[in-house]
């Protein structure tokens, strides 16, 4: 008997309610995931297990390019060239076994993805609220 898998029915509606803004940072967790995967996989030399994982983080990439709003202007087209950049470099370190290409890719991801964040909490009203100063009474009687 098939069971339905809680978490992907909770990642489902997840993805089903995000906002743009949240489906790519979604996107860039994907990515992110698979490529220290593909790290830990290398190191237990599943090499094939390696590659999926690499072209997963690839496919995302891809579909972030793909999603590009170009009337956006120069960022637009920056986050284009990165995107590809990084694709390049994904290939060239699947054929070569280049951690170090990956690691670059992954940090590359993370930094976008902070700033993703940072955008999507000012757009959508959830910037974090800073706590409140608490100064010291004396209450003399």
């Amino acid at each position: 008997m098939n069971r339905p898998n809680g978490y992907g029915q909770y990642k489902q509606v997840q993805i089903n309610t995000a906002s743009p803004g949240k489906l790519i940072l979604l996107l860039y967790q994907g990515a992110i995931k698979s490529l220290k995967k593909s790290l830990d996989l290398m190191d237990r030399k599943d090499f094939g297990g390696k590659g999926d994982a690499i072209i997963k983080a690839q496919d995302i990439l891809m579909e972030l390019n793909m999603v590009l709003d170009h009337g956006a202007g120069e960022i637009a087209h920056s986050l284009q060239q990165i995107y590809l950049y990084a694709y390049k470099r994904l290939v060239v370190a699947n054929l070569e076994m280049d951690r170090d290409a990956i690691s670059e890719i992954v940090e590359i991801l993370e930094n976008l993805y902070e700033a993703w964040e940072e955008a999507v909490q000012k757009t959508e009203g959830i910037v974090p609220v800073p706590e409140p100063r608490v100064t010291s009474m004396s209450v003399t009687g």
